[in-house]
């Protein structure tokens, strides 16, 4: 089934079907992809609180596989590095979904990207983040305070998801070959990935982009501790 179904979305990305149709069928094949891989995919709700309908959903980044993981449970657009927009077939069905990129060592890619993610919002389109800026490790490594500045311009409050994986060294991205990380994760025994939400974080709380950013940071070191450390 996902061969099929990734040739058909390429084509329909090449034949430029509009994003409010494609995108729907970007998350069945992103649901596909999650099935095709043979792993248990999870939304554990810690929320007590409704969710927002506008948010910035903030998640830490340990795999490659948050790229299909997040789309597949939450109607949000990405902001992925530039390279992915050129991945074979599967760059142009992410495009075609309204991806944005970043090249994320450049300042003004960056600010370009921010500017595109409030363009988002105020669209109404939901949007999702990596702060870690990039695949960093296991464990939660230190935040850039691009979103953050973001939510406090915008008034869009932050929704926090933490990823967990399970076995963990299977999921974890050594940049090797994407063909090589699909494969360890089709071996993994009973593979897992949890995605753990919690309640919305109202940018209103804080005064400043760092003690914001320090803030939330913070708390994703707090449920580390609570769901990896202590395995």
């Amino acid at each position: 089934m996902l061969v099929p179904a990734t040739l058909l979305l390429h084509l329909l990305a090449r034949l430029r079907l509009p994003t409010s149709l494609f995108r729907p069928l970007f998350r069945l094949w992103c649901g596909i992809w999650v099935l095709a891989l043979g792993v248990r995919l999870r939304l554990r709700r810690h929320h007590q609180a409704p969710l927002p309908e506008r948010f910035i959903l903030v998640a830490n980044h340990p795999s490659a596989f948050e790229d299909i993981g997040i789309p597949a449970l939450f109607n949000v657009d990405s902001l992925a590095k530039e390279e992915v927009r050129d991945w074979f077939l599967v760059g142009k069905i992410s495009e075609a979904a309204g991806t944005l990129y970043v090249q994320r060592e450049s300042r003004t890619s960056r600010k370009q990207a921010s500017a595109s993610l409030q363009e988002r919002l105020m669209a109404g389109r939901n949007v999702a983040v990596y702060p870690e800026g990039g695949v960093k490790g296991m464990r939660v490594h230190p935040f850039r305070y691009g979103v953050f500045d973001l939510s406090l311009r915008t008034g869009v409050p932050i929704l926090p998801v933490f990823i967990q994986y399970s076995p963990e060294e299977r999921f974890f991205w050594h940049h090797e070959p994407l063909p090589g990380k699909i494969w360890r994760i089709m071996q993994a025994p009973e593979a897992e990935a949890s995605f753990h939400l919690y309640d919305a974080i109202e940018p209103s709380g804080f005064s400043s982009v760092e003690t914001y950013c320090d803030a939330v940071y913070h708390r994703y070191l707090d449920w580390q501790a609570q769901l990896l450390d202590q395995e």
